[in-house]
C-alpha cells in the first residue's frame, strides 16, 4: 500500500499527500493503540524504577554504559544487554510486538536521561538522549509526536517509519519516551 501511495504521489508530482496520509495513519495508531499500552503499569513502573536508580548518573557514567552496551551488542559480552532484554518491560514489549503481527519492527522505551529501559529487540546503542527521538519528545508536552522519514530497512526488506513520543504518568510527570518502528505498508492498512 505504501509503495502504491508513493508511486501515485510521484506521478502527480507531489509527495505532500503521501506524507499527510502517513502522518494521519501514525497519529491514528498512536491514539487507537499506542497510548493505551503506554499507560500500562508495567511500562510506567519500569521507567519510574530506572529513573530512581539512575538519578545520580553523570554524563561520563552514561557514556561508559553506552560503550558497554555497544561492545556487548557486537558480541563482547552480554551483562547489560541481557539485563535489559530480560526484564519485565522487555517481556511486555515483546508481547506488544508479537500482537502487532508485523506492524511493529521495533519498540524501545527510554528513561528521563534517554537510556533504554526495555525493548522488543536490542538497539545498537543504550543512550538515546543525544538523538532527536528523545530530545524532541521527552518533557516536550503530552502531545509531542516525532514522525521520522520513511526509510528502506535492508534487514527486513521493508519500508519503515519511526514514531517517538513522550511517556507521562497519570499526574502529568514526564517519565521518559518511546520509539516504535512501523512497517509503512502495514501501517497504511491499519483501520
Amino acid at each position: 500500500m505504501f509503495k502504491k501511495i508513493m508511486a501515485t504521489a510521484l506521478v502527480v508530482g507531489s509527495t505532500f499527500s503521501a506524507h499527510a496520509a502517513m502522518d494521519e495513519a501514525v497519529n491514528s495508531l498512536v491514539e487507537s493503540r499506542i497510548n493505551g499500552w503506554l499507560k500500562n503499569e508495567t511500562v510506567l513502573n519500569a521507567i519510574k524504577a530506572q529513573n530512581a536508580a539512575h538519578a545520580s548518573l553523570a554524563q561520563d557514567q552514561i557514556d561508559a554504559l553506552d560503550e558497554q552496551w555497544r561492545a556487548e551488542v557486537k558480541g563482547d559480552g552480554s551483562e547489560l544487554v541481557s539485563k535489559v532484554l530480560g526484564n519485565d518491560l522487555s517481556s511486555y514489549l515483546k508481547g506488544v510486538y508479537q500482537e502487532g503481527e508485523g506492524l511493529y519492527s521495533e519498540i524501545f522505551v527510554m528513561d528521563n536521561k534517554g537510556l533504554n529501559v526495555g525493548q522488543s529487540h536490542a538497539t545498537s546503542d543504550y543512550w538515546q538522549g543525544d538523538e532527536a527521538k528523545w530530545q524532541k519528545t521527552f518533557n516536550q508536552g503530552m502531545d509531542a509526536v516525532l514522525i521520522g522519514e520513511v526509510e528502506f530497512d535492508e534487514s527486513s526488506q521493508t519500508y519503515q517509519v519511526q514514531v517517538s513520543l513522550p511517556v507521562y504518568d497519570a499526574d502529568g510527570t514526564a517519565l521518559g519516551a518511546v520509539t516504535i518502528g512501523l512497517d509503512a505498508d502495514r501501517l497504511m492498512e491499519v483501520e
